[in-house]
């Protein structure tokens, strides 16, 4: 990606945990994020998946330095943040913000609508009548600019989450974290959610890390997705073709799981299950790290790790097999498998 306005390189984050074994408390490392790198288009999405506890929102933490990566690079817009002095991050985070997932656990309780969006613009002490700049914001959102004196338990799980949108938008960054921000809504709010996000992208020319476990969320607003494992990036590549030619068998899986709404086609599909569970992160299998559940696993994936290597134009997986057939075609006779 030419014009890249966030590169994440080698990033790592580990956590010290005590673990008891007997009467003794020993140390342990949890691997959360191993040696990941991947880079945000201006103007662009990278959607980043996974199961529970594969890293994604750790990473998102580490993008924005709400916790210190334990060694990487996280380079936006040409500077380096992970060594950056807390004043100039702090002028930088104008520029970054982040939408988190609970909208019931991100608003003060005890705040009004108005104080919780206007708080941004008082840290930073940006000179505006911030009444005025709170109710274009709510009108941005499509809500009321009357709802600013109202308080979060007024509202509902869309309407806040809204408002969460409205507080990241409050000191006109061009970059969003957005951490699973549909997960805790009703399926029938999340595509007012969704709707509202893209929109706000193509009319402030914003870029969104999108963080979620649902990979036909992430289709519908990605350009580019990326698949986590275990603290791992297994697949990168195009949104469509993502879907189309799925290349390493974690993103089959996952593909595999999306129910289709149209009824001939979702009685034809095939679900892939995967035996066994997510092996822990603070002892990681050798070599590849989905292995233990593969169906493709050989030796030569328990003695050497695969490497993110280009198997198509902007299409990297790691993987030692990966299945470069168009879904169209698997299942045939004439395809390998």
């Amino acid at each position: 990606m030419s014009d890249a306005l966030l590169r994440v390189e080698h990033l790592v984050k580990e956590f010290k945990v005590k673990a008891v074994t007997g009467i003794r408390a020993v140390d342990q490392v949890v691997h959360a994020v191993s040696d990941v790198s991947f880079e945000v288009g201006r103007g662009q999405t990278l959607g980043l998946v996974g199961e529970s506890g594969s890293g994604k929102s750790t990473i998102g933490r580490c993008v924005l330095r709400l916790i210190e990566p334990t060694s990487g690079s996280v380079i936006y817009d040409n500077a380096e943040l992970t060594t950056m002095g807390r004043e100039d991050l702090r002028q930088l985070r104008r520029k970054m913000q982040i939408v988190f997932q609970d909208p019931y656990a991100s608003l003060d309780p005890r705040l009004t609508v108005g104080s919780a969006i206007a708080e941004p613009l008082e840290i930073h002490k940006v000179k505006s009548d911030h009444a005025e700049r709170v109710a274009e914001l709510l009108t941005l959102v499509g809500l009321s600019a009357d709802h600013a004196s109202r308080f979060p338990h007024e509202f509902s799980g869309g309407q806040r989450q809204r408002i969460g949108i409205a507080r990241a938008l409050a000191l006109q960054p061009n970059f969003l974290v957005l951490d699973e921000p549909v997960s805790a809504l009703d399926v029938s709010i999340q595509a007012g959610v969704i709707n509202l996000l893209q929109d706000l992208q193509k009319e402030m020319g914003l870029s969104y890390l999108f963080i979620a476990h649902d990979l036909s969320v992430v289709r519908h607003i990605s350009d580019r997705i990326a698949v986590m494992y275990l603290g791992k990036i297994v697949e990168v590549a195009d949104s469509e073709h993502l879907h189309e030619v799925p290349a390493h068998p974690y993103t089959e899986a996952l593909l595999s799981a999306v129910p289709s709404p149209d009824p001939v086609v979702e009685r034809q599909r095939h679900r892939i299950v995967l035996q066994g569970d997510v092996p822990s992160p603070i002892n990681p299998p050798s070599g590849c790290r989905f292995r233990t559940r593969c169906p493709r696993a050989e030796a030569l994936c328990a003695e050497q790790e695969p490497m993110l290597s280009e198997i198509a134009p902007g299409h990297q997986v790691a993987c030692h097999f990966p299945d470069s057939t168009p879904v169209s075609l698997r299942g045939t006779g004439n395809v390998r498998r």
